[in-house]
């Protein structure tokens, strides 16, 4: 399968999971905190998730939020999920965007979706403009992540 996120190997890039999804650090966040929440499963559409799966899903979101929140002292988030090439979905694989957010983090705060879609267009496997995070940057954030969420329960 040629799915970017079904290559991704939890363990190494994972900071947090639960039984059925994975939190990554974005290797290319469009802002500090940009993560994502993937199905460890192939999964192209939110409608193709059982109940209980739904459930856990943005039960996991929501405590992966938080822990970020707390870590990039914020309570201020967005979250985004694009479904299909028409709606800006770059990789065929379900997945949500958590972007915390902070006080004047972008000229106006409705910025973040503009950002989000050219970020999108720019997919990690082929753009070698947008700016990532070194694999030593990249172990380095998602170990202090992995610190972070230790300490939170059930996720």
């Amino acid at each position: 399968m040629n799915c970017p996120f079904c290559r991704l190997n939890s363990k190494n890039q994972a900071f947090a999971t639960s039984p059925n999804f994975m939190a990554v650090y974005d290797i290319s966040p469009m802002l500090p905190g940009h993560t994502l929440i993937i199905p460890f499963e192939h999964i192209e559409s939110l409608h193709d998730l059982e109940e209980d799966k739904l459930a856990e899903f943005f039960q996991f979101a929501r405590k992966v939020t938080k822990g970020l929140c707390d870590f990039l002292d914020t309570d201020a988030f967005d979250w985004s999920i694009q479904e299909k090439e028409e709606a800006g979905q770059s990789v065929s694989h379900l997945h949500l965007h958590i972007i915390p957010r902070t006080k004047n983090d972008l000229p106006s705060a409705s910025d973040w979706y503009p950002l989000l879609m050219e970020h999108n267009r720019q997919t990690v496997i082929d753009s070698a403009q947008r700016p990532r995070f070194s694999e030593t940057e990249f172990k380095e954030i998602t170990e202090k992540l992995r610190e972070k969420f230790k300490s939170l329960k059930n996720v």
